[in-house]
C-alpha cells in the first residue's frame, strides 16, 4: 500500500521506523531553519536608494547607542552591536522569556560603493538611520551631444 503523506512524500507503511527516522529528520531540519533566521535576521532593515545616496533604518530597541559599531569597506555595510539581559531580582525566575538579547552583526552589500567619509549615521527613539552617499567617481554622469 502506497501514498503520500502531507508533507508530499511516498509512503510505504511497511516500515514505521524508517517513517519515524523520516519524520525526526524533517522537525530537525524546520528547527534549524528557524534559529538560523533569528539569529541571522537581526535586525530588520530597509535600505531605499538613488542616484546620490542609500538610507538605511533599522529598529534596535534596548540598544545603547554606544553599543553600535558602523562600518563601511567598498560597498560592504556592517552594523554591529549587543543587547544586554533585562536584570531580575535573585528571588525571581521568569515565567516567559522571548526577548533577544546578546551579540549582532548584520552585513549588507549596497548597489555601489560607498564615500566612507561621508556616511552620517543618527540614532533616534531606537531608530538607526544610516546616509551612505556615492562614491562621487562613481555617480553616473551625463553626457551631451555636440551638433557638427
Amino acid at each position: 500500500m502506497f501514498w503520500m503523506d502531507r508533507f508530499g512524500t511516498l509512503r510505504t507503511g511497511l516500515n514505521p521506523w524508517i517513517d519515524t527516522f523520516y519524520m525526526q529528520d524533517r522537525m530537525d531540519n524546520l528547527l534549524s531553519r528557524f534559529s538560523t533566521a533569528a539569529s541571522q535576521g537581526f535586525p530588520s532593515v530597509n535600505v531605499w536608494t538613488n542616484e546620490e545616496k542609500a538610507l538605511v533604518t533599522t529598529e534596535l530597541p534596548g540598544i545603547e547607542p554606544d553599543a553600535i559599531e558602523i562600518s563601511i569597506v567598498g560597498k560592504t555595510l556592517t552594523i554591529r552591536g549587543s543587547r544586554d539581559p533585562e536584570k531580575v531580582e535573585d528571588n525571581v525566575s521568569y515565567h516567559r522569556r522571548e526577548r533577544w538579547y546578546g551579540k549582532f552583526t548584520k552585513t549588507l552589500e549596497m548597489p555601489f560603493p560607498v564615500n566612507s567619509a561621508k556616511v552620517d549615521a543618527k540614532f533616534n527613539r531606537g531608530i538607526l538611520s544610516i546616509m551612505l552617499p556615492r562614491l562621487e567617481a562613481d555617480k553616473p554622469k551625463k553626457i551631451s551631444v555636440k551638433v557638427e
